[in-house]
């Protein structure tokens, strides 16, 4: 009997003990992690609807730039706390379908995208993100130079310093500007072209959102950048001028994919599906109105119109070469 009432006490000072840790458990909230390489601007909109959505889970965000949005999924491999890649360039997705990283997504419909934005593996349509030459007016006009009407043009010696793009290596904003033009001319010229134009360049930044940003700071006249953000300042405020080449704007398709084996968790594909048919819509409607959809357009304020496209012709081969010859 002694025994018994014993081992009786000892399971009830166990229960004791793990009823806080059990309490804990059951009201942890399910966790799903986002990788992006979306400008603060626009995480910040996208946490709000996220708690909005989702007020049971607990929804990460975290920003990586483009090239460090890739490799830090390459590297982790399958192992990976990330559950869903959002607003990454197509091939970089490409290299990560290729290394068997993401989730099937051959059940989603792709026959509302437009025929170039549809995608050949298993990720989706997120935005066209258009670039364009960005002029800070003020300083332009501080320093009595004159307006570019040329990527030759940039190569003027009065330009020294006064020019930021992003660095192709780690950025899809640098890289789309680098194929237009290899595009456009043919390797050895584009590459001869940016031997020529980096001693005006100030920096190469690690970051899309990096030449605006010396812009706004008035660091530098002019910005290879990215289009959305521009015009958002602008409407701001912002004393920046949008021009664009005759090669034509440059641009690159991004996309969202699960990472495989995180699709059988039914919080990770509840959130995929919101932002595939509900996020996605609104970051076009409000941020980049440029063509994903074949029966929805969508205007904002300020943005150009009948934009005239680059020559944006890739693969994974053509863009690893490039990248092994970028030495800026």
């Amino acid at each position: 009997m002694k025994k018994f009432v014993k081992k009786m006490l000892v399971l009830l000072l166990v229960t004791v003990l793990l009823l806080p840790l059990l309490a804990a458990c059951a009201g942890k909230k399910p966790r799903v992690l986002i990788y992006t390489s979306m400008e603060d601007y626009r995480i910040e909109y996208l946490n709000a609807r996220l708690r909005e959505v989702f007020p049971d889970y607990n929804v990460t965000v975290e920003y990586l730039p483009t090239g460090n949005h890739a490799a830090r999924l390459l590297a982790e491999g399958a192992y990976t706390d990330a559950d869903i890649s959002y607003n990454l360039e197509y091939s970089y997705l490409e290299k990560l379908d290729v290394a068997g990283l993401l989730a099937d997504l051959s059940d989603y419909d792709k026959s509302g995208y437009v025929p170039d934005a549809v995608a050949k593996g298993n990720y989706l349509p997120q935005e066209r993100n258009g670039g364009a030459i960005l002029v800070n007016t003020e300083v332009l006009a501080s320093r009595g130079l004159a307006m570019p009407t040329s990527y030759a043009d940039l190569l003027r010696p009065e330009y020294r310093g006064l020019i930021s793009m992003p660095d192709p290596k780690a950025s899809g904003t640098g890289y789309m500007f680098l194929l237009s033009l290899v595009n456009a001319w043919g390797e050895d010229e584009a590459f001869a072209y940016f031997d020529a134009l980096t001693p005006n360049v100030l920096q190469y930044t690690s970051s899309g959102a990096g030449p605006l940003g010396a812009l706004l700071e008035g660091e530098v006249a002019i910005g290879l950048g990215m289009l959305a953000p521009a015009v958002t300042q602008i409407a701001e405020g912002a004393p920046i001028e949008i021009l664009f080449f005759e090669e034509g704007a440059p641009y690159s398709l991004y996309g969202q994919a699960m990472v495989k084996g995180k699709e059988t968790r039914a919080e990770v594909r509840e959130v995929f599906d919101w932002l595939v048919n509900t996020f996605t819509v609104e970051n076009c409607e409000r941020f980049f109105p440029e063509p994903i959809y074949e029966n929805k357009s969508f205007t904002v304020e300020g943005y150009p119109e009948g934009i005239l496209y680059a020559d944006m012709s890739d693969d994974a081969a053509k863009k690893t070469r490039l990248l092994d010859k970028w030495a800026y």
